[in-house]
């Protein structure tokens, strides 16, 4: 297995089926405890940045010379996007000095947003997918990400009373 595909199929995940791109969030999920775990927020935010330019650079190798833009196989994407989903998470954890793992229904609201927003692609999240290249793969599920941390903002903001 090439450097590439390696890191665009997150060493295989995404030869998982059915539903290839929901394994990848779901592998997505542990790894982002983790890198949580080991350096809060900030580490969290370095990572998404570092595997967003290596899953750009792994999907424009992987779909180099083919008619596939986005093929199902590369789910880099959904690990960058979920990650994004739940930087809410981790920075009221590093902030708050909690245990990220008892904001539990946040993870589950962030994992279903997160694919909602993936699936459906609405708006800004389908103009990015429609670019048709690299970037717009990578792209739609930042956005993706990013509508769905709103989600879990608002989503905490009923649970605690705050909205």
């Amino acid at each position: 297995m090439t450097p590439a595909r390696l890191v665009g199929t997150v060493v295989g995940v995404g030869n998982l089926r059915p539903a290839p791109g929901t394994w990848g969030s779901l592998f997505a999920l542990p790894w982002a405890w983790l890198v949580h775990v080991l350096g809060g927020f900030p580490l969290l935010a370095i990572a998404i940045i570092l595997v967003f330019f290596g899953g750009w650079w792994a999907t424009a190798v992987m779909t180099a010379g083919t008619a596939d833009h986005d093929p199902s196989e590369i789910v880099i994407d959904e690990v960058v996007g979920q990650w994004i989903a739940l930087l809410p998470l981790s920075i009221a954890s590093w902030r708050m000095g909690l245990d990220i793992t008892v904001m539990w229904p946040g993870w589950i609201a962030a994992f279903v947003l997160f694919r909602l927003f993936d699936i459906w692609k609405p708006w800004l999240v389908g103009w990015a997918d429609r670019r048709g290249d690299a970037l717009g793969v990578m792209l739609d599920d930042v956005i993706a990400g990013v509508f769905a941390a709103i989600g879990v903002v608002i989503l905490a903001g009923v649970a605690h009373g705050l909205l």
